[in-house]
């Protein structure tokens, strides 16, 4: 079994831990925004270990939306490199973990309609947008 590297920003770690610690009871919500996320576990590029990360809760049609936003920052955030090369996951919605399979959406049709309702759940997301000027990974994790 692989081994599980923590997430190394503290408050990504507490969230984590809160919420996975809690079987899914406590910790649902991002922070101070008070809006459901969800724990993505997933594979690591590089080290093959395993991590976590709490993601805001985009569910359509029984399938999880992944954006890879970072706050608008020039980067992706490293998980979208993770996901990219291990596309198998588990996602944790409160107390319910599915096993899942993503891809990256291109089709830009697709896109831009998971864009919109991930923009719905979380309005941010149009703000941080427009701080970059990459274009923001958004990835569909389906049921396997």
């Amino acid at each position: 079994m692989a081994e599980y590297i923590p997430p190394t920003a503290d408050w990504v770690r507490e969230q984590v831990e809160l919420y996975e610690g809690s079987g899914g009871k406590e910790g649902t919500t991002l922070r101070d925004t008070g809006l459901p996320c969800i724990i993505v576990t997933h594979t690591g590029n590089k080290t093959g270990a395993i991590r976590k990360i709490p993601l805001m809760r985009v569910e359509v049609s029984g399938s999880y939306v992944l954006v890879g936003s970072k706050g608008g920052s020039p980067d992706n955030p490293v998980w979208v490199y993770n996901l990219r090369a291990n596309p198998d996951v588990e996602i944790r919605d409160k107390t319910e973990v599915f096993k899942m399979r993503v891809r990256e959406v291109t089709d830009d049709a697709e896109r831009a309609r998971l864009w919109d309702a991930s923009a719905e759940a979380f309005p941010p997301y149009t703000e941080y947008k427009g701080k970059t000027s990459r274009k923001i990974p958004v990835f569909i994790a389906e049921p396997v």
